[in-house]
């Protein structure tokens, strides 16, 4: 995530993965841009379902430039 005003709604993250980006909504987990390949896309789908809570948290924190909680990678 990004820090206002530079990123924008609906509430959502960046993942990175080699060259690929990919900004994902938190709520409904849809791709809204870019790409990551199938594979690394299913483990970071897997992961934000598992913390999408935190997601929501960090978004809101985010937005008042607060800093973000820690979420433990997927295992």
């Amino acid at each position: 995530m990004y820090y206002f005003p530079k990123e924008h709604p609906p509430a959502h993250f960046h993942a990175e993965y080699g060259e690929h980006e990919a900004s994902v909504a938190i709520e409904s987990l849809e791709c809204m841009a870019g790409e990551l390949p199938p594979r690394a896309m299913g483990m970071v789908i897997e992961w934000a379902t598992i913390h999408q809570a935190e997601l929501l948290e960090n978004w809101r924190r985010c937005q008042d430039q607060r800093d973000l909680l820690p979420i433990p990678p997927l295992e």
